[in-house]
């Protein structure tokens, strides 16, 4: 196909990119750790890692993992939040030669249970704060083999203990947890993570036999039909998102000089694929990330960007919002702020004109999915105003409008927008038929959203043809809803939509059918506190004596979304 969108790109943007210039992520990482050894990969609560450090760290317990016996292409699940230890256990798992299996720590154990038993991981590394989750549902997972992280493992021998006893027991947020030792399969594994790296410095990291072809994570999102997928991604896939985003934002961070001396804020979680991405592109190019353990914590979080000029910031519009309404942000120097990236979620006018007016950078909307490694398109770094689209196809990546029919559509005309590149996922974990419908025929992925490409190549999303609602950058599936709560007792039926919101870009409404006249609106609030993390619970809930279906019995959430 022709790609008329080349002739939009800025000066020095390649229209393609070579992922085959490394064998795999972990010959990236140790590239990395090889030139860099002495410079600053993260900085988190003023303690600063080097890449040497996270060098020998990721070493020590990949030989830790390989001594559990696990075989070739393991699963490994991570539930941490943006820790150093975050970095050191992704790239142990890379470098050991198993698979990462991304977990939100605030999943719910119903959430937990069907990520571990879907994947088929053997192990997780988890921080202590969730592990009562893990407690809950672990005899039904095949997990045998659990690294138990704790706050300040790696925050400095006297202030790490320190952070650690503040968080047990004087925020006390280490709900009290007993892992069994026994499990249906047998005896389990269960060591502090500082432990599990003390033993492994005494052994040997075994070089990986991975390729590019290899599977390096299971990330998963939200099913439309059912419950929760995870979508294949080689090694090879998010090098080529690294490249993609590298090449894309370079006529951005050339302002800063030498991208080593970049500072990256990473407030958006790591196991999300958008801050994943970008994490790894920090990596190659020797700069360093300042963690956010706790972004929700707005003034805190702004007396850290405080401490030192900031130059990437990549927020969805919730962030980029909560940030603009504290009084002290809005006194901070942005002199060195040369990239504000929109992505997750739809950005609003609103927000990106009031940014742009607070820190004289303009938000540049991007739009990807987990599917495609974060990347998609994005508008032009060099942008100096808000665009409202979703800017242009980054390099390798080809985009299609198509029909129902698979038909492609000229510059102007409607259809789902589809993608085909290098970066895009091989298909969903052991689900050959969701694969097979997921990908048309000629090698585009079916992403769900409904666009326009203009004559420049610019798109536009105008609708979405899933349900799919989006809470501040995460996908939420009305199906899961539904599912979830059609067990809880008093409810007939049910059908979760969503609607705008100021705050959230959109929350989710919940119409309930009674079985249980004396049901009330507290009770299924409750069981959806008990069994959906928090962005999945419904925001209103609406009860109502029947709900719209099509004539074969189908509830018609169209319907339901129109008188909202």
């Amino acid at each position: 196909m022709q790609r008329i969108w080349l002739s939009s790109y800025p000066p020095g943007v390649p229209s393609d990119i070579d992922p085959t210039q490394y064998d795999s992520l972990v010959s990236l990482l140790e590239e990395a750790f090889r030139r860099h050894p002495q410079d600053p990969v993260s900085v988190c609560m003023d303690r600063w890692m080097s890449y040497g450090q996270l060098d020998r760290y990721s070493a020590a317990l990949g030989a830790y993992l390989q001594s559990l016996g696990l075989s070739a292409g393991a699963r490994v699940a991570i539930m941490l939040p943006n820790l150093p230890q975050f970095l050191v256990t992704m790239a142990a798992v890379l470098r050991a030669g198993y698979t990462c299996v991304n977990v939100n720590p605030l999943y719910t154990a119903r959430e937990l249970e069907h990520q571990l038993r879907d994947s088929g991981a053997e192990a997780v590394v988890i921080l202590e704060n969730f592990a009562h989750t893990l407690e809950e549902v672990i005899d039904h997972t095949p997990v045998r083999h659990v690294v138990l992280a704790s706050f300040g493992d790696l925050l400095g021998f006297w202030y790490g203990r320190w952070m650690t006893f503040l968080v047990r027991h004087v925020a006390k947020l280490v709900p009290a947890f007993k892992l069994p030792l026994q499990g249906p399969g047998g005896a389990r594994t269960i060591v502090p993570w500082r432990q599990a790296l003390e033993s492994g410095q005494a052994q040997t990291l075994k070089p990986a036999a991975v390729n590019r072809d290899s599977i390096a994570f299971l990330q998963y999102t939200g099913g439309t039909t059912g419950p929760s997928k995870g979508a294949v991604l080689t090694h090879g896939n998010v090098i080529a998102a690294i490249l993609q985003a590298e090449a894309w934002f370079t006529p951005a961070l050339s302002k800063v000089g030498d991208p080593r001396h970049a500072n990256h804020i990473m407030a958006l979680p790591l196991y999300h694929i958008f801050a994943l991405t970008l994490m790894l592109l920090v990596m190659r190019h020797g700069a360093h990330a300042t963690l956010i353990p706790n972004p929700r914590d707005i003034p805190k979080f702004v007396e850290v960007l405080k401490s030192r000029p900031f130059n990437v910031l990549p927020a969805v519009n919730t962030l980029f919002n909560g940030l603009l309404n504290n009084a002290r942000f809005r006194q901070l120097d942005f002199s060195s702020l040369v990239l504000s990236q929109a992505g997750g979620m739809a950005a609003s006018e609103g927000t990106a004109r009031q940014w742009q007016k607070v820190t004289g950078c303009a938000m540049i909307e991007g739009w990807g999915m987990s599917e495609t490694c974060a990347i998609g398109t994005n508008n032009p770094v060099t942008n100096t105003e808000f665009t409202g689209t979703i800017g242009l196809p980054l390099p390798s990546v080809e985009i299609a409008i198509k029909d129902d029919d698979g038909q492609d559509q000229p510059p102007g005309g409607v259809g789902e927008i589809c993608i085909r590149g290098p970066n895009v996922m091989t298909g969903y974990y052991n689900k050959p038929q969701e694969t097979a419908q997921v990908f048309t025929p000629d090698g585009y992925m079916r992403t769900g959203d409904i666009g326009i490409m203009d004559e420049r190549g610019y798109i536009r999303i105008v609708d979405r043809k899933k349900d799919m609602i989006i809470v501040s950058g995460f996908n939420v599936y009305p199906t899961e809803i539904d599912n979830v709560v059609s067990t809880c007792p008093g409810v007939l039926e049910c059908a979760a939509v969503g609607v705008p919101d100021p705050h959230s870009g959109e929350a989710v409404k919940l119409y309930v059918v009674r079985s249980d006249p004396t049901l009330t609106e507290e009770q299924v609030l409750r069981f959806c506190h008990d069994n959906l993390t928090g962005y999945k619970r419904p925001k209103y809930i609406e009860f109502r004596d029947e709900l719209p279906k099509s004539n074969v019995g189908k509830i018609l959430r169209r319907e339901l979304r129109g008188k909202t």
